[in-house]
């Protein structure tokens, strides 16, 4: 996935130059990301489940949701880097994992749950 790879080079790009690589280590970054993954649950914490999605179909709510989406991105990506782990190929291992795991004919509409 180029454009990971891609996100990944601007990201370090933009943080280089502000100096900011310097507050880039693995346990910042994962605090920042979950400080991110906050603020997006806190956009739907009061909204039912069933009326998201119709919720944020409106242009300025589906431009807030993406900020937030884009900040936990940022961060994923950032800590990804740091680590020095290819988020494209973790993701698409994962996925093929997942596949073995969870075949489709066994699973179809059933929750998965851990043993």
């Amino acid at each position: 996935m180029a454009e990971i790879a891609e996100l990944a080079a601007a990201v370090r790009e933009f943080s280089r130059e502000r100096d900011w690589e310097q507050f880039h280590d693995p346990k910042s970054l994962v605090l920042a990301l979950v400080g991110e993954v906050g603020e997006l649950a806190e956009l739907l914490q009061w909204v039912p489940a069933d009326e998201v999605v119709e919720r944020f179909a409106a242009p300025d709510r589906r431009a807030r949701v993406g900020e937030e989406l884009a900040d936990v991105l940022v961060y994923l990506v950032c800590l990804s880097d740091v680590l020095g782990v290819d988020l494209g190929a973790a993701a698409r291992a994962k996925l093929a994992s997942s596949h073995a795991r969870f075949p489709a004919d066994d699973v179809r509409g059933v929750a998965p749950h851990k043993p």
